[in-house]
């Protein structure tokens, strides 16, 4: 019996074919979803095993650090809390989405290390893993917001529609973001403690403590802060507000440059990430 031969792929390194390969992996990764949508869950549960809240520890913690703050800033600021402790639950809530979908992407890559060395899976299906294990988190974190629009009995209406837009954005950055920086946070160890460091500095020098308006005529300035834009897109709508032109503007013009830095990142150094990691 003659058995055929399976297919060889030569790499020719005088055409290496970056970007074809790096298609073909996004295509290959979107296409098993399922299976970083399994990786997430499993994130999830190995990360609270053995604890009786599970993942409802993050929304309690973010209940007491609302309530917490809600008060204070509100005394500090000389605003009425049942006008701002809604504001503030939105705003918390997105930020520490924003923020966990940061500090993950750094370790897209670095954290899958054992299957990248094991399994020919393409990179692209770690960092929809990341997308899928932080919107999890967001979705335990959601109804919070609910519960705090009715006990001050605020009604968006119909307007809270227009957050998915928003949220789809987010999605793009997340899965780009976790291309990119899980290749650099890879070749470069160090990159994870300053990330976190501009995270800090991001959190205090964006709107999510205190409202836009509080800087008077630098307002329309706040839209060049690439988390602002992002965030407004889905808070604006949730409180009602909406998003303006400007804010949507360079929400998508920060997310489309950090979709093509991911890809030119990606398409030539895709090859060198199993070194990497």
């Amino acid at each position: 019996m003659i058995h055929a031969a399976s297919p060889v792929h030569d790499f020719d390194a005088a055409a290496p074919r970056r970007r074809e390969r790096a298609i073909e992996d996004l295509r290959d990764g979107l296409a098993r979803w399922r299976l970083a949508w399994a990786l997430a869950r499993s994130d999830i549960t190995h990360r609270y095993r053995g604890s009786v809240l599970g993942p409802f520890w993050l929304t309690l913690s973010t209940a007491v650090m609302l309530a917490a703050l809600g008060i204070l800033y509100a005394k500090l600021f000389r605003v009425d809390i049942a006008a701002y402790l809604p504001w503030l639950a939105v705003s918390l809530i997105v930020w520490n989405t924003l923020s966990q979908i940061v500090t993950d992407a750094t370790t897209s890559l670095t954290g899958a290390e054992g299957v990248i060395r094991q399994m020919p899976l393409p990179y692209s299906v770690h960092a929809l893993r990341v997308v899928f294990r932080n919107a999890v988190i967001a979705a335990h974190n959601l109804p919070l917001i609910a519960v705090v629009f009715a006990f001050f009995g605020v009604l968006p209406g119909w307007g809270v529609l227009a957050a998915i837009p928003g949220f789809l954005l987010i999605a793009i950055a997340a899965f780009a973001a976790s291309m990119f920086l899980g290749m650099v946070c890879a070749r470069f160890r160090d990159i994870p403690p300053i990330v976190a460091s501009v995270m800090q500095i991001a959190f205090f020098v964006s709107p999510v403590i205190w409202k836009p308006d509080m800087v008077g005529h630098w307002e329309p300035f706040l839209a060049i802060n690439p988390f602002f834009a992002v965030m407004e897109t889905v808070r604006g709508p949730l409180m009602g507000t909406g998003a303006g032109p400007l804010v949507w503007t360079m929400a998508i013009g920060w997310t489309g440059a950090l979709v093509a830095g991911a890809w030119v990142f990606f398409v030539r150094f895709r090859g060198r990430i199993a070194f990497w990691v």
